[in-house]
């Protein structure tokens, strides 16, 4: 998996990949990364790269010609040409496990000031990728967070493509609550049935919690979701104790 990021704040990202995981698999070249200053691109001796928008808005534009250099001169083919923006879709898991896990070689756009001109969305980027609503200052943070989130499912990047897989929203729910030694903390005790050794009760159990806490935590994720029997007769079972006070 390859990743090249255009940004004119390098140093605000450069030091995340010397770091954990993504050092290593930088290392061990099973992702490569390269971060390209679009300032080397701007135009007349000033390297100019943003200008005045036409029409009412105020703030600065960046502007198409940078943008392109920047973009045709990253080498290779099958470039898929991501935006950061607040207009994008939101990022989930779902699009990147089933979209952009899938892709070779990512260019990630690190939008900044008040966006960049609509003619070189229009004819380079791919797609555009929100992470939230709210405003940043520019898009390096959420360049960040996707070539996270899409590493993980590079095989070899984790110690098991299992960690990636059963995470929270890998399966559509919240993950069920984690444990760890000691037993016992402050009169808190582990769960019994984590002790037990019996896989297929540990596995009912830890899905009856994932389904408990999407439910009180994240309903909007249960909705339009295609649950199996077995899952509609648990979430039908929460429903029932929530009623009844009992959770």
């Amino acid at each position: 998996m390859r990743f090249s990021i255009i940004t004119l704040f390098g140093e605000l990202i450069e030091p995340f990949f010397e770091t954990s995981l993504l050092k290593r698999a930088i290392e061990k070249k099973l992702i490569t990364v390269e971060i390209i200053n679009l300032r080397d691109f701007g135009v007349g001796k000033h390297r100019k790269v943003d200008d005045y928008p036409y029409g009412l808005s105020s703030g600065m534009i960046l502007m198409c010609e940078p943008l392109k250099k920047a973009l045709v001169s990253i080498e290779g083919e099958n470039k898929y040409v991501v935006l950061t923006s607040p207009s994008g879709i939101l990022l989930k898991q779902d699009l990147v496990e089933n979209n952009l896990a899938k892709k070779e070689h990512i260019v990630i756009i690190a939008g900044r000031y008040k966006g960049i001109d609509q003619r070189f969305i229009d004819k380079y980027v791919d797609l555009e990728i929100s992470i939230g609503d709210y405003i940043l200052q520019g898009g390096e943070i959420p360049a960040l967070i996707i070539v996270e989130t899409v590493s993980r499912f590079v095989k070899g990047v984790l110690h098991s493509i299992d960690s990636a897989e059963n995470d929270s929203f890998s399966k559509g729910f919240l993950d069920s609550p984690k444990y760890t030694r000691p037993k016992v903390f402050e009169d808190m005790n582990v769960p019994e049935i984590l002790l037990s050794g019996n896989h297929k009760k540990i596995e009912e159990y830890e899905e009856y919690q994932s389904l408990k806490l999407t439910y009180k935590r994240r309903p909007d994720l249960l909705k339009n979701k295609d649950l199996t029997k077995r899952q509609k007769e648990i979430i039908n079972k929460i429903k029932l104790e929530d009623k009844n006070g009992k959770t």
